[in-house]
């Protein structure tokens, strides 16, 4: 049995020996790639387990612009590189976001018969009541969206009936810049030579000071800021 167990494996050995050499004497330059290959596999592998197909479906259930800009990095880091990946991703995010805030998600608050807040689209001719605008500006306020601002406001107050009080929302404005400031200075003395009184509403302590800077709050004056659109409104009432 001994002698048996022995010649198996000296014929296994054998064999092997004779597959090894006819693999290194006439196989060698198709298996030169192979390291290559079960690499690229390997790497391959790993990328899809990277890839959280639910989360990116998610994100094109909430959001479809950022889905876009995710599916094409990948693409992106996949074909190109890891590195010009990132940096497409940066380009593109910062892209968005102006994006974002050159469109703002403004409206003209009102209340409806059941007292309810409702939005309006900032259209000429809106008002929040008989001779009162409530205007919400739903981003920051930066040389991109300041023209706006200023047209939307203008376009609120023309017409033959212009209202008596326009408060500006700033319950959504978290920074003002150099041109946000000046094009809201400029608005109110618009809004005076008119006969119109311009308030602020809930802006954040920051905002004020920002405000306090740009010459805002010595052209309407101090008591034309309120805590929230309810006191403004109860302020226009009292006039």
């Amino acid at each position: 049995m001994v002698d048996e167990a022995q010649s198996h494996s000296q014929v296994a050995q054998l064999t092997t020996a004779v597959a090894v050499g006819l693999v290194l004497l006439f196989l060698t330059r198709p298996l030169q790639y192979l390291p290559n290959a079960v690499l690229s596999a390997v790497v391959f592998l790993i990328g899809l387990k990277l890839v959280d197909v639910a989360h990116m479906k998610e994100i094109w259930r909430l959001r479809k612009d950022e889905f876009w800009v995710a599916a094409i990095t990948a693409v992106v880091v996949v074909c190109v590189g890891v590195e010009q990946g990132i940096v497409l991703a940066i380009v593109l995010s910062l892209i968005l976001h102006v994006r974002r805030h050159y469109e703002p998600r403004d409206a003209v608050v009102a209340w409806g018969a059941d007292g309810a807040v409702v939005l309006q689209p900032a259209r000429p001719g809106t008002v929040t009541e008989p001779g009162l605008v409530i205007y919400r500006f739903g981003v920051g306020l930066f040389y991109a969206n300041a023209e706006r601002l200023s047209e939307e406001v203008t376009g609120l107050v023309d017409g033959d009936a212009p209202p008596r009080w326009v408060v500006l929302d700033a319950d959504a404005i978290d920074d003002v810049d150099y041109t946000g400031g000046k094009t809201l200075a400029e608005l109110a003395d618009q809004l005076a030579a008119r006969g119109i009184v311009f308030a602020v509403a809930d802006a954040s302590d920051a905002l004020r000071q920002e405000l306090d800077r740009f010459g805002v709050t010595e052209r309407i004056g101090p008591s034309r800021y309120f805590e929230s659109v309810d006191a403004a409104r109860a302020a226009f009432h009292a006039s």
